[in-house]
């Protein structure tokens, strides 16, 4: 009876510079193994060569790995006894791809207002003192300004 290796990343696309997890339930969880560790590379020639411990969490075994830049990883796995599980000597590996960037040129939206000059400014002060004060005069002659003091005190 063979038994056959269950792995999985939690993602369809392995993309570089991001961190992954990795499930495994393969033969080595399977023979009741207590420690599993996945040794792993990038590229052909295994660069970055690192070994991490994967936690057991219930019936299957998992840990994270950050993915550098390169086309693939490659791993397989063996347990506290030195047994090893390297599909049947092929190693496991997986294509690494580029994130894609978009780069968007937003073009220039703002709407230009026209400043006010200060000559406009200092008019328009100018004739909103005039109004006041031509309020305040015909007021003043008429005695409205009295009778509204009187009538609020």
């Amino acid at each position: 009876m063979t038994t056959q290796s269950t792995l999985f990343f939690e993602t369809d696309n392995l993309i570089e510079g991001k961190t992954v997890k990795l499930t495994y339930n393969g033969t080595l969880a399977q023979n009741g193994a207590n420690e599993i560790y996945v040794h792993f590379g990038f590229g052909l020639l295994w660069n970055n060569l690192q070994e991490i411990k994967l936690d057991k969490v219930d019936d299957h075994f998992e840990t994270e790995i950050t993915l550098t830049s390169c086309e693939d990883i490659n791993f397989c796995f063996r347990d506290e006894n030195n047994n090893w599980d390297n599909n049947d000597t092929k190693n496991y590996s997986a294509p690494i791809t580029k994130e894609e960037v978009t780069v968007v040129k937003l073009e220039n939206t703002a709407i230009e207002v026209p400043r006010l000059k200060k000559s406009y400014l200092i008019a328009k002060k100018i004739k909103i003192a005039f109004y006041k004060t031509i309020s305040f005069l015909s007021k003043a002659f008429t005695g409205e300004w009295k009778k509204k003091k009187v009538e609020n005190n």
